[in-house]
């Protein structure tokens, strides 16, 4: 006999607690929570915090070598000792134990285990079914292994195990050049590893104009970044790993880092047995994230769409209104503010250039170089930008592209503004902050005056 909940959640990470604990929290909801790796999921254990603070750690390290002796600050040079910066990391990240106990404690039944479906309405896990009518699948995705010849003899690592890493390796192939593969570029770099990029394009989403500010910005660091390359093959050469690209050259590096894509966790859901139609193992959702079987719903990751954290958060929260209120709200990204925290950090909020132009905007840009803000010359900033992109007609703000210490703070101000139809006008008479890096968005703005 199977038990019966409310809701089921398939997943602990971002999306499933959000969902969880609004069902729970605004509609009573009996819920039960299925995990099969990790409670609290990615984010908080092996993604994104764990990440910025070695990003932080890199960054301490870079600051005191490259400007503690021409600020005038007296301390010797800053080397990294990896299994301390990795046990730091775990001292202030939640432990599994303490994860139970902080989801047991908000109501949930727990349930560790492998689920597939049977049906629409009942999840199996291990010898245990569970029933509801309603069904949150939120499993997340992993790092997507290339089919290049080769990588199966490969000890490859990849954003998780690259935390977990107790000695710098001495070189690091990085593969691919989104958000993931730019931030542990420049973390092994800054920490003392030779750090090469083999990647088709840098910073894909991004507007490109700011994709050549940061990539600037990471070639003076010393990375190499070899664009438009493909690798075909893998080779071992003694301790090394030897990478053959497109056109014969080879890269060897000691360590190889995956970071070209990520795969949707659903192999082993058995979604046929529910009838939820998917798209290269996404599932497929509407702008409510209804799958294509009624009472279940999708959200995070696992779901066609944006893959972030607060997407994640988003998307639950539309989806248990939906499943409990018959809410109308939908899913809308157009004002989504992003960022990739190298440093300078890149963040945008709204349309590239590029995009805007596609859309059919009569478009024009304003920029200010990040060198010219008084709080960069503190830090000799020698790369980045603020770009608005805005309609001529209607002066109407479409995007703002930032690529500076602080970008992430920046654009995500900006979120409502441009929700809100804010024009270049009024970012050009707003008051601000002197010396802040937030003083270069009204710099760029001025331009449009003129």
């Amino acid at each position: 006999m199977a038990d019966t909940f409310d809701l089921i959640v398939i997943g602990a990470g971002s999306a499933a607690r959000d969902g969880a604990a609004k069902a729970s929290r605004d509609h009573d909801a009996r819920v039960a929570l299925i995990e099969r790796t990790r409670w609290g999921g990615s984010c908080p254990n092996v993604a994104c915090r764990p990440t910025k603070a070695y990003l932080v750690a890199a960054e301490l390290a870079y600051t005191v070598n490259e400007l503690s002796d021409w600020m005038g600050v007296r301390c010797g040079p800053a080397e990294v000792e990896l299994a301390r910066v990795r046990a730091w990391k775990d001292s202030i990240r939640r432990s599994q134990e303490s994860w139970v106990e902080v989801l047991t404690d908000a109501g949930y039944e727990l349930v560790s285990g492998e689920a597939s479906f049977v049906d629409a309405r009942t999840v199996r896990v291990g010898d245990r079914e569970l029933t509801a009518e309603k069904i949150l699948v939120a499993t997340g995705s992993r790092t997507a292994v290339p089919r290049i010849p080769g990588i199966e003899d490969v000890d490859w690592i990849d954003h998780i195990s690259a935390l977990e890493l107790e000695e710098i390796p001495e070189s690091l192939l990085v593969v691919g050049a989104g958000p993931v593969g730019l931030e542990f570029a420049q973390i092994f770099a800054r920490f003392g590893s030779r750090v090469t990029m083999v990647c088709p394009q840098f910073a894909a989403r991004a507007d490109s104009e700011a994709a050549a500010e940061l990539r600037a910005a990471l070639e003076d660091e010393g990375i190499e970044i070899m664009l438009n390359a493909e690798i075909e093959a893998f080779a071992h050469d003694g301790d090394v790993t030897v990478a053959t690209l497109r056109g014969g050259r080879t890269v060897t590096a000691s360590r190889v880092l995956l970071a070209s894509g990520r795969t949707p966790n659903t192999e082993e859901l058995n979604l046929a047995a529910a009838g939820v139609d998917s798209d290269r193992g996404y599932v497929v959702v509407d702008d409510r994230q209804r799958t294509s079987t009624d009472g279940i719903w999708a959200a995070g990751d696992v779901a066609v769409g944006p893959q972030f954290t607060p997407a994640a958060q988003y998307q639950a929260r539309i989806a248990i209104e939906d499943m409990f209120e018959s809410g109308g709200r939908r899913a809308n990204y157009s004002v989504m503010p992003t960022a990739i925290f190298t440093d300078p950090e890149l963040g945008a909020v709204g349309l590239t250039e590029q995009e805007a132009r596609a859309a059919g905007h009569d478009v024009d840009v304003v920029t200010h170089p990040l060198p010219n803000v008084t709080r960069a010359q503190f830090t000799r900033s020698k790369h980045g930008l603020f770009k608005i992109v805005f309609d001529t007609a209607s002066r109407k703000v479409l995007g703002v592209h930032v690529v500076s210490r602080g970008a992430s703070d920046i654009v995500g101000g900006l979120t409502a503004a441009l929700q809100l139809g804010v024009t270049v006008d009024d970012l050009a008479y707003m008051h601000h902050i002197y010396p802040s890096y937030s003083e270069g968005l009204k710099a760029a703005a001025e331009k449009a005056l003129a």
